[in-house]
């Protein structure tokens, strides 16, 4: 019995190589793009290692870095916080709609998000004393969902970041004492990205 489960497993990666014999597995994906969080702007840059599974299926590792200007609200009103650095390793799972030319694509991921901490300025009270503070910097977990085509080693791709808000209170210029202003740093944003895989061309 044992002899005859070996015999099928080994039977199966058998079919499994040779199911996925039209690209090579390894690729390394490069991506410049626009980092869109709401209410703000910046760039973004990506580096994603990539293993396919078979010609549909790819699985890898994201590791991004965006700069970027985001929102934060203030006592129920939106302001721009400054511009600061965001990064991300996250997994990542892949499936193509096709094995050749025009490949059209979704996938997702979940893992580490840096955010980085932002500035931002509130008035309080009834003399409406301005108070800057900042939120600090955290490492949350998120998830993303992408979509997008590949032709070639050509990719286009759109992506949304679903990260956690970030919320903080404002203390006096002693630092001691609360002003009662609630603060909230939103902290999921979009990128629209153009790359290329080096890489993962065909046997």
């Amino acid at each position: 019995m044992k002899v005859f489960f070996s015999f099928c497993l080994a039977l199966t990666v058998t079919v499994a190589a040779q199911a996925q014999s039209i690209y090579k597995p390894f690729k390394v994906n490069v991506s410049i793009g626009a980092a869109i969080p709401s209410g703000g702007g910046g760039a973004l840059f990506a580096i994603e290692p990539k293993y396919g599974i078979n010609d549909q299926i790819d699985v890898g590792l994201r590791i991004e870095g965006a700069a970027m200007a985001r929102n934060v609200v203030v006592n129920g009103n939106t302001s721009s916080g400054d511009a600061q650095f965001a990064s991300s390793f996250i997994l990542t799972g892949n499936y193509m709609f096709s094995d050749e030319g025009f490949r059209p694509f979704v996938g997702i991921g979940a893992g580490i998000y840096g955010v980085a901490g932002t500035g931002f300025t509130a008035t309080s009270g009834t003399g409406g004393t301005a108070t800057n503070g900042n939120i600090a910097a955290a490492s949350v977990f998120g998830g993303m969902g992408r979509v997008g085509f590949k032709t070639g080693h050509f990719v286009l791709g759109v992506e949304y970041n679903l990260i956690p808000n970030s919320n903080s209170v404002v203390y006096d210029s002693q630092g001691t004492t609360k002003v009662g202003t609630s603060v909230q740093s939103k902290n999921s944003y979009a990128g629209i990205k153009v790359g290329f895989d080096i890489g993962g061309g065909r046997r």
